[in-house]
């Protein structure tokens, strides 16, 4: 059996993809849907305000789509067996991304002067938000495990790697998956 990238070969026509690549897409997946649903509902929670040019809610939301289409790209890419895209997931998100999203409530947690303060006069629209927010952070601590170790040969699960011959090699080089 040939591995390439996250693939493994099962046949000369078909690729399997580890457990491991298929959840960490998922947890990608659903970290982007919580994401947009939080950033759809902070615009209209800025948009109610009449004070706020609508101009700059839209430049914010194209930027944040903008960011949110290159990670479901580079998750769509990471799927089909790409290493780099990998990378750029666990460390994109596992430190840029992952502190952008717990930022503001450490924040707020640490300019509280007891816990409780930070739950008083907490609206539905906030639980709801907050409620995305962690379901976002938990994706995102999903995924970065399961991508790390997604197309890895360790394991009770794994099939021992053989090497190709020359003639195999040069067929492997032409059925690579992306």
């Amino acid at each position: 059996m040939d591995e390439i990238g996250a693939f493994e070969r099962k046949s000369a026509a078909g690729w399997e993809r580890p457990e491991r690549a298929v959840l960490a897409y998922r947890a990608v997946v659903i970290a982007l849907v919580a994401g947009v649903a939080e950033m759809l509902l902070r615009a209209a929670q800025a948009l109610e305000d009449p004070g706020v040019p609508v101009a700059g809610v839209a430049v914010a939301l194209t930027i944040r789509a903008g960011i949110y289409l290159a990670v479901f790209a580079l998750a769509a890419r990471m799927l089909f067996g790409s290493l780099w895209a990998r990378g750029i997931l666990v460390v994109g998100l596992g430190t840029v991304g992952l502190a952008s999203l717990v930022a503001e409530p450490v924040g707020a947690l640490l300019a509280a002067d007891r816990l409780s303060a930070v739950f008083t006069g907490v609206t539905p629209v906030a639980a709801i938000l907050g409620l995305f927010r962690a379901v976002h952070v938990v994706a995102v601590l999903v995924m970065i495990p399961a991508a790390v170790q997604a197309g890895t040969t360790t394991g009770s699960t794994a099939t021992p790697q053989v090497r190709p011959t020359a003639a195999e090699a040069g067929r492997r080089a032409r059925l690579r998956p992306w």
